[in-house]
């Protein structure tokens, strides 16, 4: 099997239809794979290459499919959009296609894009294959929002939303116990450093009701020295927690920078189409008021 949540759903939908037998199932395949099938994230497609570019490393059922010359990251119709400019211009295409986008969240990047210029239809369907964290633009959509905003602008979801969550990155509770109880020597203390707080209460409690292995559910800024008893050595200060808040700002920073970037592109695309109507055209001058003066509030 292969590892990464884009390079999965590729394999899937290239051996789909070896898993099925019944005709009703293959007629909705064929017509489902005649739809053209973009790969739409740069850290995706630099990903299925070194997969493609290690295919001697992969399990032997699929290397030996490999052989007879049935690549699994590869079919008819499948396309890897390479350039910002390329993206840009499946938001233009009128069939019937499969886009595979990041970031699994849609907080940044080209999926905000295509999420602008689909959730809207009803004729679209918005598949999430990971888990939305709360507050999220993802979470917001998968919890059943009707508008949401994007760039500025608020977009209904007319769409149909589906969630699977076959294709998580991450263990859930019972692989996690799994790996726990997997250990020949166990381990003395357990620490859960990542997952919302009632889930890591739950994990806890679980780990302690059937190993007795200590857990500790630390706090931001906690230093812990690791030794026959496990103990706090000190906590961080106030001047370190806001040293590393200024660090995600200027993370933060970066990322907007991007989406300002992207959304210049877009936005030049649509003052030169002489297509939009001048109100559209004033909507859109209006908007980028609002920015200015939020700019102007945060630096001023």
């Amino acid at each position: 099997m292969l590892y990464g949540r884009t390079q999965e759903i590729l394999y899937e939908l290239n051996k789909l239809k070896e898993e099925r037998e019944d005709q009703e199932f293959l007629e909705k395949y064929e017509k489902l794979m005649k739809a053209p099938v973009y790969v739409d994230s740069p850290l995706a497609i630099s990903a299925t290459e070194i997969f493609r570019n290690n295919m001697n490393l992969f399990e032997e059922e699929v290397r030996e499919e490999i052989q007879k010359g049935d690549n699994p990251l590869e079919f008819p119709g499948l396309q890897f959009t390479q350039t910002a400019e390329e993206s840009r211009a499946l938001n233009e295409i009128n069939v019937p296609s499969i886009i595979i986008s990041a970031s699994g969240m849609c907080e940044v990047g080209r999926i905000k894009h295509h999420l602008k210029h689909n959730l809207w239809n009803p004729n679209s369907t918005i598949l999430f294959v990971g888990y939305q964290a709360p507050g999220t633009l993802g979470a917001k959509i998968v919890g059943g929002e009707k508008k949401v905003k994007i760039f500025g602008e608020e977009i209904a979801v007319n769409a149909r939303i589906e969630y699977i969550e076959g294709y998580s990155g991450h263990a859930d509770q019972e692989w996690l116990l799994n790996f726990v109880y997997s250990f020949i020597t166990k381990p003395k203390h357990i620490f859960l450093v990542h997952g919302e707080p009632e889930g890591q209460k739950i994990l806890k409690e679980k780990i302690l009701e059937t190993t007795n292995i200590p857990v500790t559910i630390p706090e931001y800024g906690e230093n812990y020295k690791l030794d026959d008893k496990i103990s706090i050595e000190s906590k961080i200060d106030m001047y370190d927690k806001h040293k590393y808040i200024r660090l995600e700002i200027i993370d933060r920073l970066e990322t907007l920078k991007e989406e300002i970037e992207d959304m210049s592109a877009m936005i030049k695309e649509d003052i030169f189409d002489e297509d939009k109507k001048d109100e559209e055209i004033a909507t859109i001058n209006d908007r980028i008021k609002e920015l200015e003066q939020q700019i102007v509030k945060i630096i001023s």
